[in-house]
């Protein structure tokens, strides 16, 4: 719980009571050393408005240790909703902050913090898929027009590769791209 007022930030300590097992620590400003050390399930910022020094430090925070953190602002000015969705929280509300209703925002906010964590390995997972594949099909194109193969044949090369070396078809190929260029003398 991260509030410079300790009357706000009752209220959202009171919004959780009934929740077993619960600890919370209470603190001035976010500070993700102590934040590492704790390992919150969710980080509850509350303040009168949010400021650029908190979302910052939350945004490098959620590179380094992703976790949910839902913010409850006073107000809020243009803008300063989407800097902070870009800096990670999960839910933002404004002038919301009700202790009947902390819980089901912090249940809200983690599910879709962890709905979010799923699609961002996802999307990582299809970029290196889409890579690799690009990889493969250099390494294709390069074994047909150096061995002049079929594409199937030089696929089935790469496989053939692959399995006796026990490696991944994209590290192979990538392997394979790596030593035509140096043959070709590319980046010596």
């Amino acid at each position: 719980m991260v509030d410079p007022d300790p009357a706000r930030a009752a209220l959202v300590v009171e919004g959780l009571a009934g929740v077993h097992p619960l600890e919370v620590r209470h603190a001035t400003v976010f500070d993700e050393n102590e934040a590492a050390v704790f390992e919150p399930d969710v980080v509850v910022v509350a303040a009168d408005s949010p400021d650029r020094d908190t979302l910052e430090n939350l945004q490098d925070a959620s590179v380094l240790n992703p976790r949910p953190v839902v913010m409850f602002v006073d107000r809020s000015e243009p803008g300063l909703a989407e800097a902070a969705v870009r800096a990670g929280v999960a839910a933002y509300i404004v002038d919301g902050l009700a202790p009947a209703r902390v819980r089901d925002i912090l249940e809200v906010a983690m599910s879709r913090f962890r709905l979010m964590h799923q699609l961002r390995q996802d999307l990582e997972k299809a970029k290196a898929d889409l890579a690799s594949r690009k990889t493969v099909e250099r390494a294709k194109a390069l074994l047909m027009k150096e061995r002049g193969l079929e594409e199937e044949q030089a696929y089935k090369l790469l496989r053939k590769l692959s399995m006796d070396t026990g490696r991944p078809l994209g590290a192979v190929a990538s392997d394979l791209l790596a030593f035509a260029g140096v043959l070709k003398g590319d980046g010596a």
